[in-house]
C-alpha cells in the first residue's frame, strides 16, 4: 500500500515539476524576446501540457495540424537534394513537442510501455538504421552536410513516430471511428479550400503550400484519402454512411482533377483496380472502371486534358527524350534523365549509397532511395513495403467487422495507389503524404488486437 501511495505521489508531483519547469524558463527568457516569439514558445509549452495531460487531444491537434499546418523555410540546405533548403512546417513542430511529450509520459508512467511490439518494428528499425548508415559514411566522405542529413532522416523517422503513438493510445473500436471522423473532416475541408482556387486557373494545392504550390503532393494525398472514402462505401451497408462516403470521395475527386498532376492521374486507375482485387463487389468495380476510362476523357475539363496529352504533344525541343518513337515533353524528359544519372551514381556507391541528401533532387521515390541509401536501404525499404502490406492485408482478411474491413481495404487500396504516385514523386518522404498515411496504418495494426481483446472480453462476460 506505502509503495502505491509513493508510486502515486511521484506520478503527480512529476508532471507538477515539469510544468513549473516549463513556466520559469518562459519568464526567464521573455525580457529578451520578441513578442511573436514569446507567444510561440508560450503556444508549444501549452501544447506540450496539453500532450502531456492527454495523447487523444494530441492526437487531434496533429490530425487537423496534418494539412491545415503553414510551411516554414530555415536555412539552405547545403548539398541537399532538394535545392529549396529544409522545410519545416507547423505540424513538424507539433509532432516534435507532442512526440517529446508522449515520451516523457510514457517514461513517468512505466505501466504504459512505449513501443509495443508489431510486425512493422524490425523493419522500421533497420530502414532508419540503413538511411543512418548511409548518411554518416556519405558525410565522412564529403558528400553529405551532416546536420542537413540528420534533418532529413529525423523527418523520415518523425512520421513513423506517428505510427507508434497511435499503436500505443488505441484501446477501443470507438477511438478509430473518432480519428477516422478527423482526418475525413480535414480531407473535406483541404478539398473545398482546392475547389476555391479553381476559378484562378493555376494548378490546385493544399492550403499553406508557399508561393509555387505542390499540386502533385496535393494529388498523392487525395489518391489516399479517396482509397479510404471508397473502401468504407463499399462495405457500409448503412444508406446515410453511403451518401457520405461517397459525397467526400466526389468533393476530393474535384480538386484532385485539377490538380493536373500527372503522377496522381496515374496513381488513381491502379488504386481503383485494387478494388476488384480486395472487394466482393467486382462487377460494379468493373463497371465503374470501365465508365470512368470511356467517358472521364470526353467530360474532363479541358485543362486536365490538355496535360495529359501535352505529355507527347508538346512542341519539339532539343532537350526531349523519344521512347518508341513518341517525343517526350522536356519535363518528363528531364525526369527520366535524372534518373539515368542517379543509376550511373548508384553504380559507383552501390552498397550504401551516397548518404541522405547527399546526392542532387531526383523526383522519383525508388530511384531516390536507391542512389542515397544503396542496395543495403533499397533492401531494408522493399521490406518495409512488403512488412506495410503483410499487415493491411492480416487486418482486411482477418476481421469480420464491416467498418474495419472497409478501412483496412481502403488502406490497401490507397497503399498500391501511393506505390505507382512513387514513380513520379517522392510519396514516401512528403510529410503531407505520411503524417495521414502512418496515422491510418496504425489504426489499421491495431484491427486485430482490438477485435481479439473485445471478443475475450465477450466471452468472459
Amino acid at each position: 500500500m506505502n509503495n502505491s501511495s509513493g508510486q502515486s505521489t511521484l506520478q503527480l508531483i512529476g508532471p507538477l515539476l515539469i510544468i513549473l519547469i516549463l513556466i520559469l524558463t518562459l519568464f526567464f527568457f521573455m525580457p529578451r524576446m520578441s513578442a511573436g516569439r514569446t507567444i510561440a514558445i508560450a503556444a508549444g509549452m501549452i501544447l506540450s501540457m496539453v500532450s502531456f495531460a492527454s495523447s487523444q487531444a494530441a492526437l487531434y491537434i496533429l490530425i487537423f495540424s496534418m494539412l491545415l499546418g503553414p510551411e516554414i523555410i530555415v536555412g539552405p540546405t547545403v548539398g541537399a537534394s532538394l535545392g529549396r533548403g529544409v522545410t519545416l512546417r507547423l505540424d513538424d513542430f507539433i509532432l516534435v513537442i507532442i512526440g517529446f511529450s508522449w515520451l516523457a509520459r510514457m517514461a513517468l508512467y512505466k505501466e504504459l510501455g512505449l513501443f509495443l511490439k508489431t510486425p512493422l518494428n524490425k523493419p522500421i528499425a533497420f530502414y532508419i538504421i540503413a538511411s543512418l548508415i548511409s548518411t554518416l559514411i556519405g558525410a565522412m566522405m564529403g558528400r553529405v552536410d551532416l546536420k542537413t542529413g540528420f534533418l532529413f532522416v529525423l523527418k523520415y523517422f518523425e512520421y513513423m513516430v506517428i505510427y507508434f503513438m497511435v499503436i500505443n493510445h488505441l484501446h477501443d473500436k470507438k477511438q478509430i471511428r473518432y480519428f477516422l471522423w478527423a482526418l475525413l473532416f480535414t480531407c473535406v475541408v483541404v478539398s473545398f479550400f482546392g475547389i476555391a482556387q479553381i476559378p484562378g486557373g493555376g494548378r490546385v494545392s493544399a492550403p499553406f503550400e508557399g508561393e509555387i504550390g505542390e499540386p502533385n503532393t496535393f494529388g498523392g494525398y487525395l489518391v489516399f484519402m479517396m482509397a479510404i472514402t471508397i473502401g468504407l462505401f463499399l462495405t457500409t451497408e448503412s444508406m446515410r454512411d453511403r451518401l457520405i462516403y461517397g459525397g467526400i470521395s466526389v468533393i476530393a475527386f474535384i480538386p484532385f482533377l485539377f490538380t493536373q498532376s500527372r503522377s496522381s492521374y496515374l496513381a488513381f486507375f491502379p488504386m481503383l483496380a485494387a478494388f476488384v482485387w480486395f472487394s466482393e463487389k467486382r462487377k460494379l468495380i468493373i463497371l465503374c472502371l470501365l465508365f470512368t476510362a470511356v467517358f472521364l476523357p470526353l467530360v474532363a475539363p479541358q485543362k486536365v486534358r490538355d496535360r495529359i496529352t501535352f505529355t507527347w504533344t508538346q512542341s519539339p525541343h532539343p532537350s526531349q527524350v523519344q521512347i518508341g518513337g513518341i517525343r517526350l515533353d522536356t519535363s518528363t524528359s528531364a525526369r527520366l534523365r535524372s534518373w539515368q544519372r542517379a543509376l550511373k551514381a548508384t553504380v559507383r556507391h552501390s552498397i550504401v549509397g551516397c548518404g541522405i541528401t547527399g546526392y542532387e533532387f531526383v523526383d522519383a521515390q525508388y530511384p531516390r532511395v536507391l542512389v542515397e541509401t544503396g542496395i543495403v536501404g533499397m533492401i531494408s525499404f522493399i521490406l518495409l513495403i512488403w512488412a506495410i502490406f503483410k499487415q493491411g492485408n492480416m487486418a482486411f482478411r482477418g476481421t469480420t467487422d464491416i467498418f474495419h474491413k472497409g478501412l483496412s481495404m481502403g488502406f490497401l487500396a490507397g497503399f498500391i495507389g501511393l506505390l505507382v504516385h512513387a514513380i513520379g514523386a517522392n510519396s514516401f518522404i512528403i510529410i503531407r503524404i505520411m503524417e495521414p498515411f502512418w496515422f491510418v496504418l496504425g489504426m489499421v495494426a491495431m484491427i486485430p488486437q482490438l477485435e481479439l481483446e473485445s471478443s475475450v472480453q465477450e466471452h468472459s462476460a
